[in-house]
């Protein structure tokens, strides 16, 4: 551990740190999360507010929601894009947010890449129970989340105001459509209704990340979606139509792991890569695993018959499917410390959190509480959970080891 830079947010006046981790440090703290932070892309975020707000106090509410609205807006995975902003924040640079990406992305991508191989599928009972216990594990966690940021992002009865407001426009739109409208409209009523409550910087919140550098990081993302199909097209190679696939559907997506998946089919059931069959046994995969659904793409891969060599082909989807979030996440860093701090970005930047609130209250009802509280012993466990984690503050991966086991224990009674 380095230096400690001390700044004061400038959203509620208090002290963040500014501290260079180790490379190998951030690995692990996100290997943890990794092999820990089943839910989807939702859970994932309230995963990271326990570990890096509450725990670690890497940066406070207001800079995390600010964080989570910017990744939210963004194609592409969020949360694995918070996890790498955190890592370049955190590991002053670009290493920094690999080492976090890496570590949230392997586990999953290791054990879909190795179904995808042969590896004994999840049957049975106990392993249906096992998979209902981590979808009650998501809606403790996600309501932790929405407990502690509401709290801190929706303090007031005009921010409270917005995150309803998000709350109706997402049920009644839908989709990747009604979150970033959400966001968006949330950031106009916060220019309308938060103008009384302009905090004077005092610090900043710098990511280590040069102007030169994000403007490249944006020109490569686009360079690479209009020339991959090109370049195939003109060559016929195969691994790099493997890359272009994995690619393009990875940048046009909009709202997380679960939008992806009808690009993802439209790419590689139709032409016939892999079958309909395989593609929804390798999704059924993915639900049981922790870390990102993106790492689906492991297993396409993988299976898919455009490589010859599985892991090469893994290997490949992965990179491709992650890229275009991460690339355009790495070009917006250098300028979101201050465009946050100009007084009407702070205004629209408080009603886009309180939408984010509103957005993650909508997901705990569909699809995180619809999913998994099917009778009263499920309300029951869940809310167990949430006591455990909001009352007893017990470390996340002991609520899921509880909360699995619980879930197997009901199958079997």
């Amino acid at each position: 551990m380095h230096s400690i830079d001390k700044t004061t947010d400038p959203h509620d006046g208090t002290t963040c740190s500014n501290t260079t981790d180790s490379l190998l440090s951030i690995f692990w703290v996100f290997l943890k999360l990794g092999l820990t932070s089943f839910g989807g892309p939702i859970a994932h975020l309230g995963y990271f507010r326990d570990e890096f707000v509450v725990r670690r106090r890497w940066l406070n509410d207001a800079s995390y929601g600010d964080l989570v609205a910017l990744c939210q807006f963004m194609p592409g995975p969020a949360s694995s894009q918070v996890g790498f902003s955190l890592g370049v924040l955190r590991g002053n640079g670009l290493l920094g947010g690999l080492a976090a990406w890496l570590g949230f992305t392997m586990p999953s991508a290791i054990v879909l890449c190795a179904f995808a191989l042969g590896a004994t599928a999840f049957t049975g009972p106990l392993a249906e129970g096992f998979l209902h216990g981590l979808k009650l594990v998501a809606v403790a966690v996600v309501a932790q989340a929405i407990w502690g940021m509401a709290g801190n992002l929706t303090p007031d009865r005009q921010r409270a105001a917005i995150a309803l407001g998000a709350v109706l426009i997402v049920i009644f739109f839908g989709g990747a459509i009604g979150q970033m409208a959400a966001i968006a409209l949330g950031a106009l009523a916060g220019v309308w209704l938060c103008r009384g409550q302009y905090v004077a910087a005092h610090g900043q919140l710098v990511f280590p990340v040069t102007r030169r550098a994000g403007i490249a990081a944006v020109v490569l993302f686009a360079t690479l979606l209009i020339a991959l199909p090109v370049f195939v097209a003109l060559t016929g190679n195969e691994q790099f139509a493997l890359f272009d696939s994995f690619y393009r559907s990875g940048a046009l997506v909009f709202g997380g792991g679960h939008v992806v998946l009808p690009l993802l089919e439209a790419e590689m059931v139709t032409p016939g890569h892999i079958t309909k069959e395989a593609f929804l046994a390798g999704y059924g995969m993915a639900q049981a695993v922790p870390g990102p659904l993106f790492t689906f793409a492991a297993y396409l891969g993988a299976a898919a018959n455009l490589s010859a060599d599985t892991l090469s082909g893994a290997a490949v989807a992965l990179v491709a499917v992650f890229l275009p979030g991460l690339l355009l996440a790495y070009g917006m860093l250098p300028f979101w410390d201050r465009f946050r701090l100009h007084p009407f970005a702070q205004f629209a930047m408080r009603g886009a959190n309180a939408a984010v609130v509103g957005i993650l209250g909508a997901a705990l009802y569909d699809p995180v509480w619809t999913g998994a509280v099917l009778d009263a012993r499920d309300f029951a466990v869940a809310l167990a959970g949430f006591l455990l984690l909001t009352t007893w503050k017990a470390p996340p991966w002991i609520v899921v080891v509880l909360l699995a086991a619980a879930g197997m224990l009901s199958r079997t009674l």
